[in-house]
C-alpha cells in the first residue's frame, strides 16, 4: 500500500532522516522506535507531505506522492494524528472532529465517521459540546485519533499517542489503535517511545537510531531481540 525507499530529510545542513525504507501493507500496524530525536516523527512528517524530501521516493499503491502536497495525501489515504495533539482548544470536540472531514465530501461519509469514532471513543461522544481544552490528557488524545479518522484514511499515522498519559490510559490507547486496525481495518503507523507497547501491537517495526534505522522485524522478533531489550526495554 505504502512504500518508502530511500528517503533522507534535512533541517539545514542537518541530516535528520537518512536512507529511511519500509513498506506497509494493508491491515498492517507497523511501529517506529527508538530514542527522543531519531528521526521517528520526522518521518512522519515527510510522508505527510509537511517536510519535503532530500532524496528517495514515496510511493502509494505504486505511484509516487512525493510531491504532493498535504491536503492531496489526505484525499489519497493518509492521515495524521500529529505529537502534541494539536487540538483546537476554544472549539468544542464535535467541531474538532469534523476539521478533520474537510476533504469528505459526503455528508453521510461524515455521518458514519462521527458514529464510528464515538462507538470507539465513548468518551469522546459523551463530551462532543464540551470545549477541547477542558478535557483531560487522554480525552485530548482520543479526540486527536478521532479527528484524523474522520478524514476516511487508509493508513492512519499516530505521533506519540501514549505521550504524558497514566498507564491506565496508555492501555485503554493501545486496546483503541487495535480496534482501528482489526475492526475498523485501517493500516496503523505507530511512533512511540513506549517501545514495549508499539512492537506489542505491531505486526512490524523498525527501530530508529540517529535518522537511520538499525533493526527491522516481526514486532514479535524485536521483542526478544537481546540488542532491542537492553536498549529500549530497559532488560
Amino acid at each position: 500500500m505504502l512504500e518508502v525507499q530511500g528517503i533522507a530529510v534535512r533541517y539545514g545542513a542537518l541530516e535528520a532522516v537518512r536512507d529511511v525504507s519500509f513498506t506497509v501493507e494493508p491491515g498492517q500496524i507497523v511501529a517506529l522506535v527508538g530514542a527522543n530525536g531519531a528521526g521517528k516523527s520526522t518521518t512522519l512528517k515527510a510522508l505527510m507531505g509537511m517536510l519535503p524530501l532530500a532524496r528517495g521516493s514515496v510511493r502509494w499503491q505504486g505511484d509516487p506522492i512525493e510531491r504532493l502536497p498535504a491536503d492531496q495525501r489526505v484525499v489519497r489515504g493518509l492521515a495524521l494524528s500529529p505529537e502534541g495533539r494539536r487540538l483546537f482548544p476554544r472549539m468544542t470536540v464535535q467541531d474538532n472532529l469534523l476539521v478533520g472531514a474537510h476533504t469528505v465530501r459526503s455528508r453521510a461519509s461524515v455521518r458514519r465517521s462521527l458514529e464510528r469514532v464515538h462507538a470507539l471513543f465513548p468518551r469522546v461522544a459523551e463530551r462532543r459540546h464540551q470545549l477541547a481544552g477542558s478535557l483531560s490528557g487522554g480525552e485530548q488524545q482520543m479526540v486527536a485519533i478521532g479527528r484524523a479518522m474522520m478524514a476516511e484514511p487508509q493508513v492512519l499515522m499516530l505521533d506519540e499517542p501514549s505521550l504524558g498519559l497514566a498507564p491506565k490510559i496508555v492501555a485503554e490507547i493501545a486496546g483503541a489503535i487495535q480496534r482501528i486496525n482489526q475492526e475498523a481495518k485501517l493500516a496503523v503507523i505507530l511512533v512511540e517511545q513506549n517501545a514495549r507497547m508499539a512492537l506489542r501491537l505491531a505486526h512490524q517495526g523498525h527501530v530508529y537510531e540517529q535518522g537511520q534505522v538499525i533493526r527491522s522485524g516481526p514486532g514479535a522478533q524485536l521483542l526478544a531481540d537481546p540488542f532491542v531489550q537492553t536498549a529500549y526495554l530497559g532488560l
